[in-house]
C-alpha cells in the first residue's frame, strides 16, 4: 500500500468522524426541541481496485421508526376525535342542568306536576292557578333554550370543521413543498434531515386533523394518504373544499368535505374517514347533537300531547265562548274518518248549567248527532243544526266551535265508550281545549291509513338527501306527488319506487298510528334528509316534511311549544273542572270548585303513551316520568362516556409518543458516547496521518 493511500484513507476517516461529530453536535443542541427527531449519518467502507480506501458517509437520515411513527399517528387522530366529542358533548350535558338539583331540566319538569296537583286542591285560587302556568311556561322555555343551544354547538362543530379544513390545506402545501426541497437534496446529495424534521411535525399535526398513511418515496419525501387511500400529498397537493351550512326551506342545511385529488377527481373526504378532529366534529354535528334534540322534541311533544290530553277532557269555568282547534294538517272528511266511540258538545251558561247538547257517536264510516245520521261531508251542517245557536266551521285544517252569545262551550267523552282517533279523543284530535300549542306540526301519528286521502297536489315535489352511516352523500332524489285518487297508499307507492322514488336507498310506510316511517337499505342503514319541500297539503297548507316529521322536522320541535295566549294572559281561563254530563237538566254541570280537571294535569306524567323512536332509541310504551329519566341517565352516560374516551384516547397517544420519543430522540449517554467514539476516531486518523508524514519525512531524508 503506497504512503498516498494511506493519507487518503486517513484523510477520509478524518472528515467521516469529523461530520458524525457535526450530527451530535446538532443532536446534542436540539435535546430539548419538541418534535425533533435525532440524525443518522449512516457511514461505509470504500473499496478501490479490491482493496480498503477508506470510509465515507452514505447519507444523512432520521432515526424514524416506521412502526412507532405509524401507531403515534393512529393514537393522535383518535385522541383528536374523542377530544372534540367531549368538548362539545359536555357543552350539550351542561345545557340539561344536574338531573338532581332543583335548576336542573328534569327538576323543571316535576314542578309542572306539582303544581298542578297544589292548585287542583284548591281550584279557585288564581295564585295557585298562576304558578302553574309559569312554572309550566318555563319548563317549556327552557327546553326552547336547549334546543337552540344545541343548534348552536351543531353551528359552532361546522365552524370548526371550516378552520380544520384551512388548515389541513395549509399543511398539505408545506409537506408538498417540502417534498420538492428533500427530492432536490437527495439528488445533489445534500443534507435534507432538517426539512425531513420539520416534514414530519407537519405531518403529526395533520395526524390529528384526520387519521392518515405514510409511504416514503424513492425520490425522497413521503406520500399521504387517508385510511381510505385518498391521495393528499406526494404527487401534488389535494385541495379540500367547504361550503359552511346554509338554510333551506327554514332549515339548516350542513354540507360535506369535498377533496379534490391532484388527477381531477373530486370525492367526498368523509369515504373512509375513521377518526381526527373532522370526524369527530362530523359525528357530533351530524349524529350525537341531532340525536340530543330529536329525544328532546319528542319528550316535550309528550309532555305538550299529555298535558293537552287532560286539558280537553276538562274546561274552564265559565267555559270559553270560543273553541279553536289546532291545524291538523287534513281535510275534515280525513279527519273524521276513522273515529269511534262517543263525545258530546255543549254549550253551558255562566253558572255552569247546560244549555244544549250534541251527542256524536261514531260508527264505521259515518255517525249520529243526537240520533241524526251523518257523513263526514254533513258533519258542519248536521253538527251547527243540533247545537241550538252554537257554530262549528272547519278553515286550514282548524275546527272551530263558538257558542251562543252569553254561553260557553265543552265538551266530555263518554265515560264507558269514549270518543278514539290514534290514542286521542275528539276535542284531543283537534286540539279543541289545548293548553299548549305550536305553529307547526308536532304530532306525527296522524291516523292516516293506506285509504286515506293525503290532500297534496300532484306535481308537488320533495328532494330527499340519502347519507350512509359515514356522513357521506349517497344521491339527493326528488319525488313528485302522484296523479290519481289522492289516497296515501299511491303517495307511498310514488315514494317506495325504484325508478322515480327512494325504493333502491330504503322504503316508507305507514304504522298503524299513521306515523309515516323510513327505513334505510344497508348496514348500517342510510339516513334520509330533506332539502327542499315545495308541497302543501290542501286545506291546512302544510308541508309534507312538517306534517310527517321527516328530515329535521323532529329534531327542531322543542323550541316551538307555549302556553296558549288567553290562559298565559288569565290563568282563570285554566281547564281545571270537568264537564259533568250525568248533572239532572238545570243543575250545574260546571263548577268552580271542582278540580277534577286539575288532578288529571298533575297525574299527566304517569300516563302510559307510545313514544315515537327518535336519536337512536327504539320508542315504545313508556310514561312520560319513565321517558324523562332514561332521557336524563342517557345524557349524563354520554357524556361520562366521551369523558373515558377522551382520556383513554389521551393516554393512549401520550404513551404512543413516548415511546416514539424514546426510539427516536436524542438520548444524552447514547451521543456522548457516539462523540467519545468519533474523536478517538479522529484522533487515530490523525495519528495515521502523521505516521504517514513522518515516513515521508525518512524516505525523503534517505534520498539526500
Amino acid at each position: 500500500m503506497s504512503l498516498n493511500s494511506i493519507m487518503n484513507i486517513a484523510t477520509s476517516g478524518m472528515n467521516a468522524a469529523q461530520t458524525q461529530l457535526r450530527v451530535v453536535s446538532d443532536n446534542v443542541s436540539n435535546v430539548n426541541t419538541p418534535g425533533y427527531i435525532r440524525k443518522v449519518a449512516d457511514q461505509q467502507s470504500v473499496a478501490s481496485q479490491g482493496m480498503g480506501a477508506g470510509v465515507e458517509i452514505a447519507r444523512m437520515r432520521l432515526a424514524t421508526d416506521r412502526f412507532l411513527q405509524s401507531a403515534s399517528l393512529t393514537a393522535g387522530a383518535d385522541a383528536g376525535r374523542q377530544s372534540v366529542r367531549y368538548e362539545l358533548f359536555d357543552q350539550i350535558q351542561s345545557l340539561f342542568g344536574d338531573p338532581g338539583a332543583d335548576s336542573g331540566f328534569f327538576s323543571q319538569l316535576d314542578n309542572i306536576f306539582a303544581a298542578f296537583s297544589t292548585s287542583a286542591e284548591n281550584a279557585t285560587s288564581g295564585a295557585l292557578r298562576q304558578d302553574a302556568v309559569w312554572k309550566t311556561q318555563a319548563a317549556f322555555d327552557e327546553a326552547a333554550r336547549i334546543s337552540k343551544s344545541i343548534q348552536g354547538a351543531r353551528e359552532e362543530a361546522d365552524s370548526r370543521i371550516r378552520s380544520a379544513v384551512d388548515r389541513t390545506n395549509g399543511l398539505l402545501e408545506q409537506i408538498e413543498k417540502l417534498n420538492v426541497d428533500i427530492a432536490k437534496a437527495n439528488v445533489v446529495g445534500t443534507d435534507s434531515t432538517g426539512a425531513q424534521t420539520i416534514q414530519a411535525t407537519l405531518i403529526n399535526e395533520l395526524a390529528e386533523i384526520m387519521d392518515v398513511r405514510i409511504t416514503t418515496r424513492s425520490v425522497g419525501g413521503v406520500e399521504v394518504r387517508t385510511g381510505a387511500g385518498i391521495l393528499l400529498a406526494g404527487q401534488g397537493a389535494t385541495k379540500l373544499e367547504y361550503k359552511p351550512a346554509g338554510v333551506v326551506s327554514s332549515e339548516t342545511v350542513f354540507n360535506q368535505i369535498m377533496v379534490t385529488e391532484p388527477n381531477g377527481q373530486k370525492r367526498p373526504l368523509t369515504e373512509g374517514l375513521a377518526s381526527g378532529e373532522l370526524k369527530g366534529l362530523l359525528e357530533l354535528r351530524d349524529i350525537d347533537a341531532p340525536a340530543a334534540a330529536e329525544r328532546l322534541g319528542e319528550l316535550m311533544t309528550r309532555l305538550a300531547d299529555e298535558l293537552n290530553r287532560a286539558h280537553n277532557a276538562s274546561s274552564a269555568v265559565p267555559a270559553p265562548s270560543v273553541l279553536n282547534g289546532r291545524n291538523t294538517g287534513q281535510s275534515l272528511e280525513t279527519a273524521l274518518a276513522g273515529f269511534t266511540g262517543t263525545t258530546t258538545i255543549t254549550a253551558v251558561d255562566a253558572q255552569g248549567v247546560i244549555q244544549n247538547s250534541a251527542r256524536i257517536v261514531f260508527s264505521g264510516g259515518g255517525m249520529t248527532i243526537n240520533g241524526v245520521a251523518a257523513t263526514p261531508a254533513t258533519f258542519l251542517s248536521t253538527l251547527n243544526a243540533q247545537l241550538g245557536g252554537a257554530t262549528a266551521s272547519f278553515a286550514n285544517g282548524q275546527l272551530k266551535i263558538e257558542a251562543p252569545a252569553g254561553s260557553g262551550v265543552a265538551i266530555a267523552d263518554d265515560a264507558t265508550n269514549p270518543s278514539l282517533k290514534a290514542g286521542r279523543g275528539f276535542s284531543h284530535y283537534f286540539g279543541l281545549n289545548d293548553l299548549v300549542t305550536t305553529a307547526r306540526p308536532a304530532l306525527y301519528d296522524t291516523g292516516l291509513t293506506a285509504g286515506s286521502q293525503h290532500g297534496f297536489t300532484p306535481g308537488e315535489t320533495i328532494k330527499f338527501r340519502f347519507t350512509d352511516a359515514t356522513g357521506t352523500r349517497i344521491r339527493d332524489i326528488a319525488v313528485a306527488v302522484p296523479a290519481g285518487a289522492g289516497t296515501m297508499s299511491e303517495m307511498l307507492a310514488a315514494l317506495n319506487n325504484p325508478v322515480t322514488g327512494v325504493g333502491n336507498q330504503g322504503s316508507f310506510s305507514l304504522n298503524p298510528a299513521g306515523e309515516l316511517i323510513f327505513t334505510g337499505n344497508g348496514t348500517p342503514p342510510s339516513t334520509l334528509s330533506v332539502v327542499e319541500d315545495g308541497t302543501a297539503q290542501v286545506p291546512s297548507g302544510v308541508a309534507m316534511s312538517d306534517l310527517f316529521g321527516l328530515g329535521g322536522a323532529r329534531a327542531a320541535r322543542a323550541g316551538g311549544f307555549s302556553i296558549r295566549a288567553d290562559i298565559a294572559k288569565d290563568p282563570a281561563n285554566l281547564a281545571l273542572a270537568q264537564l259533568n254530563l250525568a248533572a239532572a237538566p238545570g243543575t250545574i254541570a260546571l263548577s268552580r270548585n271542582d278540580g277534577s280537571g286539575g288532578r288529571l294535569l298533575s297525574k299527566a306524567d304517569q300516563n302510559t303513551t307510545i313514544f315515537s323512536a327518535a336519536g337512536g332509541a327504539a320508542g315504545g310504551s313508556l310514561s312520560l316520568s319513565r321517558y324523562a329519566s332514561e332521557f336524563s341517565g342517557e345524557i349524563g352516560g354520554k357524556a361520562s362516556t366521551a369523558k373515558t374516551r377522551a382520556t383513554s384516547a389521551g393516554a393512549l397517544y401520550q404513551e404512543a409518543m413516548s415511546r416514539r420519543s424514546s426510539a427516536e430522540g436524542v438520548n444524552m449517554d447514547e451521543e456522548l458516547v457516539l462523540m467519545t467514539t468519533y474523536q478517538q476516531a479522529f484522533n487515530a486518523s490523525a495519528r495515521l496521518i502523521q505516521a504517514a508524514s513522518e515516513m515521508y519525512d525518512t524516505l525523503i531524508g534517505m534520498m539526500r
